[in-house]
Order: structure tokens, then C-alpha cells, then sequence
């Protein structure tokens, strides 16, 4: 069994800042940095330092061979990342003295995927395999429909929002990871029960994982609901938790964990790159995340 992640690839530009600027407003900010980044990679490093066998397809633009050089280091299998003439894909993060964040994203390179490129990547996987996606590349409405066909097993991530996800067809999608700004988007529901309840009736074939900050966590499926607290730490960036989130939840997934299991090991996780600043730089290993209490959580 194979993960395939065809996913974005960013250069954020994190900035620290006293609070997020408004309207007309210049404001100062305390610290730059660069760093890599992008919802795809994030999750693919995420994955594979949990320890899965990850590949990651997407596209390379200009000024991001740095971005496929961490993706090797990590572990991930980059053969079907192409190169394209086009500004690599980037972020603008504003990130706050509480550790939430605001970012602005340019698609760039990760918007030149071609249905050619989909096609012949896919080749090499199979109906044993999973497909994992987030919304920061194009084609995805094609990708879905032809790893379905193959009978692949697709994860969503349908971030960031936008309308067009809502016509998606979810009976071809068999995990669902949303927060809870999402969620709310998707089924104009704000409970998590309520939901369940509307997304299961319209997709009774879909699980979901529902994310909501401070208030932990929810998985749903047709068998069972079960709820995970936070691990509480000082938050430094919440960048990438999510994405932290996600790679380490499908990697115990994959290896049929219980889901008990994979929600915990993914909440810790989740904990330990809050704690510090960046995005796929943050993400712990999994030795840090199984030894928990030398990461500083509070078990």
C-alpha cells in the first residue's frame, strides 16, 4: 500500500506580529523568516516523519528546488514532482502574539497541474493505494474522478474553501477532513453532531474528521464516533496543525490502527508543532510524539 499526496508546494513568508494588521493600517513586524510549507507538503512531511511511505506529485516552479530538497531529506518519494516556468507557489503568514495566524496564498506553480501529468502519475498506483488531497493545486474535481475509477482510496482536505467544493461528488471521497469554519460551509451546521447528521445522510459512505481548535476533536463514522481533548501546550504558531493533524491520523489509519488510537497519536502531534514556530519545520517525529511527556505535554 501506497500513499499518493498530490499536493501543494509553498515558500511561506511568516511574519510576527503584534496583532494582524487592518485597513489601512502599516504596521511593523517583530520577525521574518522564509520557510517551506503549502497544505501538500506539510501533510506529506507529516506523514512520513509519522512513517509512512509517502509520494508527493505537484509541480515545482521557479525558486522552489529547496522545497523537493526537504521532501527527500524527509523521506518522501518525489519522482512525479514536475518542473514548470512559473513563480514557485508562496505564502504571506501573519502570525500574532497569541500564535494564530492569517495568510495570504499564491497558487502559482501549484495551479500548472495538467490532466497529462494526473494520468500518467496515477499509472503507477493502484486500487490498494490512497489518495490524498488538499485545495491549493487545480484539476481537482479530475483527480478525484480518476483515482475513484481506479478504485483508490481518496482523502479530502477541502482547504481552503471555496464554492465550487460543494458540487464535488463526495460519494467518490472516503475521508473527509474539515475544521470548523469548514464544516460549517459544507453543511451550514455548527455542531459537530449536527454535522455528522447532515453530511452522513447526503454521503452515508463517508467518514469524517472534524477539527475544532481549542475544543478537540471529532471522527465520525458509520460505526462509531469518538471525541479527542487537545493536549494543552503554550501555542506558538498553529500554522500547521492541521497538516500535522492529517499526516499523522492517515498514517494510523493506513496501518488499521483503531481510530481511538490514531486520533490521540494525531492530537499529540498536533500539540508538539503548535509549540513552535513554522510550519513543516514544526512537525515532530514520531519518537517525539510516542514519547509524549518529553515533548512537554500535559498527559
Amino acid at each position: 500500500m501506497k500513499i499518493l499526496n498530490f499536493g501543494s508546494l509553498n515558500l511561506d513568508y511568516i511574519y510576527q506580529v503584534k496583532h494582524f494588521v487592518q485597513p489601512g493600517e502599516t504596521l511593523a513586524a517583530r520577525e521574518q523568516k522564509m520557510a517551506p510549507g503549502g497544505k501538500g507538503l506539510n501533510q506529506s512531511v507529516a506523514l512520513a516523519r509519522a512513517g509512512a511511505k509517502v509520494f508527493h506529485a505537484g509541480c515545482i516552479g521557479t525558486g522552489g528546488d529547496m522545497l523537493r530538497t526537504l521532501l527527500e531529506e524527509n523521506g518522501v518519494h518525489t519522482e512525479y514532482l514536475c518542473r514548470v516556468e512559473k513563480l514557485q507557489g508562496n505564502a504571506v503568514i501573519q502570525v500574532d502574539s497569541t500564535g494564530e495566524n492569517c495568510i495570504i496564498l499564491y497558487g502559482g506553480s501549484n495551479r500548472m497541474i495538467t490532466k497529462e501529468q494526473i494520468n500518467e502519475t496515477l499509472e503507477h498506483f493502484s486500487a490498494e493505494d490512497w489518495l490524498v488531497l488538499q485545495n491549493e493545486v487545480n484539476n481537482l474535481e479530475y483527480m478525484i474522478e480518476k483515482a475513484a475509477e481506479k478504485g483508490m482510496t481518496v482523502v479530502l482536505n477541502p482547504s481552503p474553501f471555496e464554492a465550487f467544493l460543494e458540487k464535488l461528488d463526495y460519494d467518490k471521497i472516503s475521508w473527509l477532513l474539515i475544521n470548523e469554519v469548514e464544516a460549517q460551509q459544507l453543511s451550514g451546521e455548527t455542531e459537530a453532531d449536527a454535522v455528522w447528521k447532515t453530511l452522513h445522510e447526503k454521503y452515508p459512505q463517508l467518514c469524517l474528521i472534524l477539527t475544532m481548535g481549542a475544543n478537540g476533536s471529532y471522527c465520525f463514522t458509520s460505526q462509531e464516533k469518538i471525541y479527542q481533548e487537545i493536549f494543552p501546550v503554550e501555542t506558538v504558531d498553529t500554522t500547521a496543525a492541521g497538516d500535522t493533524f492529517t499526516g499523522y491520523f492517515l498514517h494510523g489509519v493506513t496501518r488499521g490502527l483503531p481510530l481511538k488510537e490514531c486520533m490521540e497519536q494525531a492530537a499529540k502531534a498536533s500539540a508538539i508543532c503548535v509549540s513552535r514556530e513554522g510550519a513543516a519545520i514544526a512537525i515532530p517525529m514520531r519518537d517525539e510524539v510516542e514519547n509524549s511527556k518529553c515533548a512537554g505535554l500535559k498527559d
